[in-house]
């Protein structure tokens, strides 16, 4: 029989140095003076005998072997539709198997998909690379396809072929450096990676980076995973989020790392499960109050002391708390129960493992190659090259993917001032300015803002927070008024000064009077958020209330204390978990929080404070409606340094809606103190820190304070009242 392939193409195959495997292999129709034929060609190591089935019936055609490596070619007098045969191939030990060729079907990628993509603009870029179990002309099976344009091959190896390269050689598209294939066969569960031949022969394998879910660590591969079987139940949350603003409305955020939350000490101090978290988070949450969780960093990572901040899976929740459904079970119960879902999200960096984006293809793919752009020296991870089309619309489609898929409310973008400049961090020497001389990444900026716009265009009532630690101007201004475009922005500097302040003996507060007040200065130049992180109660820097000082019983007052000035200053809420009950260890990712604490009393006190904090912030507008603007703050006090007092006022939609907040830093109490007020009539005391249920000592006002028309501080009226030591009260006037 004379085949029509050239011996050239055989070793080609044979060899796996084919750039384009399925222009030979597969059912490829030709006509002679015959007449119309099918080459039928499959290429089956270790196969001693291979039979063709058209139709995928009997009788069985044999194939001749043109090569001893395993490569088969059979003749067909009639057509044969491209994907209608089957192979069945038998090996030396006897073994028969039957399967249908993956080199029968055509590319399922578009070429509009490949276009958006070099383009750096397809939003749903993760519903078309990667690995999808899909039904291509009636058989079921996955489409693989990855971008890895300097290859010289790829093939996807994995649980279905013995993990060997030789049996899924992939194609590349054109131009565009995605390969793809169809197995037929697979589905949902099955393992996998790409191995990948680089320009100087060098082989590795590598992880899916567009993978819906990975092997636990410290195993690397992939895992086909269909994410549209969860049957959501969140509609009406989602459908009142589409019309609410966040920028006007309570946000009270519970800042949790999954894997040190809570675990199971009697079962080999696990983990929780993603479902039984939902049992267990839940009611805590809103019991304590707080609008929003957010979750430290839930993508796929190799490494539990990064907290998850390493990233090598961009659009696979990790593993470690069960499968993608459980952790949409998780979200969806927090939604029915009226709580938001905020992820943290790594778009300025990724770890240099060799299974993940490090030098992907053999170049520096998602990364600069020059190390004064490409490398972060601190961290020791990579860099993404925000000036290349496909890497944007890599990180873009990895947002998108989780506000789409996972129903998520809101990302909390880390490490932006790491993207923001080119010399972060770094010396003279080992960075280089932008093409206009400058320090900022003009391609990083350009990417956040075209990012801000996608998130808030695409996916109505989310929003993005920025942490970003610089006085960069306009991160959460619009971008079409010259900012960044992000909802909101961490408020470093009022978390720096205000722990600062208050880990001074009250003896010296006097002297520093201005680490309280300065953050007014520019508390509206944006859209802020008071955040009391993970990050300041870690790498030594102490738990909250060990950096309180004096006594036991100083230490709970001034941390509630600090709790109390927080919720009225304006800006919205964050805190990390552990501080709401006053755990006196930094916190550990390798265990659970000191449950054991809620037992005592002073702690239980500050927990208890902390959910009345959030109750009443969340019941009066005046505390989150005028947020980023002085229509809702005035002071009242804010230059009495020698006894280190301040107060003021927050205001609602209108002067008569208002709280005062008096607040008094030494253990020295204040009785008789004179603070000026709106209106004349009763105030009632809303909030006391000093209270008995907290902790406290138990002193205050009765209730509340009559007021009288005794001009003062500015205001109309004003009233005498008792300031507890290490203590802030709230007042209200009577309605």
């Amino acid at each position: 029989m004379a085949s029509r392939v050239s011996q050239e193409d055989i070793a080609r195959v044979v060899q796996l140095t084919h750039h384009d495997p399925f222009t030979v292999l597969g059912a490829h129709p030709h006509e002679d003076e015959t007449g119309r034929r099918t080459a039928v060609r499959a290429f089956v190591p270790e196969a001693t005998d291979v039979w063709v089935l058209p139709a995928g019936q009997e009788p069985a055609l044999p194939m001749q072997q043109l090569h001893p490596g395993g490569f088969f070619e059979a003749e067909l007098v009639e057509p044969v539709e491209v994907t209608g045969y089957l192979l069945r191939a038998r090996t030396a030990d006897g073994a028969v198997r039957e399967f249908r060729d993956s080199y029968a079907f055509l590319p399922q990628l578009g070429e509009l998909d490949l276009h958006l993509f070099r383009e750096g603009t397809h939003e749903q870029l993760y519903r078309r690379l990667g690995a999808h179990h899909l039904e291509v002309q009636g058989v079921g099976g996955v489409r693989f396809a990855v971008w890895a344009p300097n290859a010289r091959r790829v093939s996807v190896v994995g649980d279905f072929n013995c993990w060997d390269p030789r049996r899924h050689p992939m194609r590349v598209l054109g131009s565009s450096g995605v390969w793809e294939i169809f197995v037929p066969g697979i589905g949902p569960g099955t393992r996998y990676k790409y191995q990948i031949l680089d320009q100087q022969g060098r082989q590795s394998d590598r992880a899916d980076p567009f993978a819906f879910a990975a092997e636990q660590r410290p195993h690397t591969a992939s895992v086909v995973a269909q994410l549209d079987g969860y049957e959501w139940g969140d509609a009406e949350w989602l459908a009142r989020r589409r019309t609410h603003d966040p920028l006007v409305e309570p946000l009270s955020i519970y800042e949790l790392h999954l894997g040190s939350w809570m675990r199971v000490p009697e079962d080999d101090n696990r983990w929780l499960t993603y479902r039984e978290l939902a049992a267990k988070l839940i009611p805590y949450v809103k019991g304590l109050g707080f609008t929003h969780v957010e979750f430290l960093p839930l993508s796929e990572h190799p490494l539990d002391a990064s907290w998850g901040y390493q990233v090598t899976g961009y659009f696979a929740a990790t593993s470690r708390f069960g499968s993608p459904q459980d952790l949409m079970f998780l979200i969806d119960q927090l939604h029915q129960a009226g709580i938001g879902v905020i992820l943290d999200w790594v778009p300025a960096h990724f770890p240099a493992d060799e299974h993940a984006l490090a030098r992907f293809d053999g170049t520096a793919l998602y990364e600069h190659e020059d190390p004064r752009l490409g490398e972060h020296q601190d961290w020791g991870t990579k860099i993404f090259n925000f000036g290349r089309n496909e890497v944007r619309n890599f990180l873009a489609a990895s947002a998108s993917f989780w506000l789409d898929c996972y129903h998520i409310d809101g990302l909390r973008v880390d490490a932006v001032a790491s993207m923001i400049y080119l010399d972060y961090s770094r010396q003279p020497g080992q960075w280089i300015p932008n093409r206009f001389g400058g320090r900022e990444n003009l391609e990083a900026l350009e990417f956040l803002k075209r990012l801000n716009e996608t998130v808030y265009r695409t996916f109505p009532g989310t929003f993005t927070i920025a942490e970003e630690s610089t006085a960069f101007p306009g991160v959460s201004r619009p971008t079409y008024l010259g900012g960044l475009g992000f909802g909101f922005k961490w408020n470093m500097g009022w978390m720096h000064d205000s722990l600062e302040y208050m880990g001074f003996d009250p003896v010296y507060r006097k002297y520093h009077h201005n680490k309280l007040t300065f953050s007014l200065v520019y508390a509206f130049h944006e859209n802020f958020i008071l955040p009391l992180s993970h990050d300041e109660v870690v790498h030594l820097k102490g738990s909250l209330i060990r950096k309180m000082p004096g006594d036991e019983w100083q230490k709970f007052a001034n941390l509630r204390l600090l709790y109390g000035t927080m919720w009225g200053h304006p800006g919205k809420k964050m805190l990390f978990m552990g501080s709401e009950f006053a755990q006196w260890d930094e916190w550990n990712h390798d265990k659970s929080l000191d449950w054991h604490l809620t037992n005592f009393d002073r702690h239980k006190g500050v927990q208890r404070l902390v959910g009345d904090l959030n109750r009443l912030y969340r019941s009066d507008p005046a505390l989150y409606a005028h947020d980023f603007d002085w229509e809702g703050f005035c002071w009242l006090e804010l230059n009495d340094s020698a006894q280190s007092t301040l107060s003021w006022i927050r205001f609602g939609e209108q002067a008569a809606d208002h709280l005062l907040f008096a607040c008094n830093y030494t253990p020295v109490p204040r009785e008789g103190y004179r603070i000026g007020v709106p209106e004349v009539g009763f105030y009632r005391e809303l909030l006391n820190s000093d209270a008995l249920e907290y902790g406290g000592s138990g002193m205050g006002n009765q209730g509340g304070m009559q007021s009288e028309p005794v001009p003062w501080q500015g205001q109309p009226a004003s009233m005498t009242i008792t300031l507890p030591p290490l203590g802030v009260v709230v007042f209200g006037p009577r309605r």
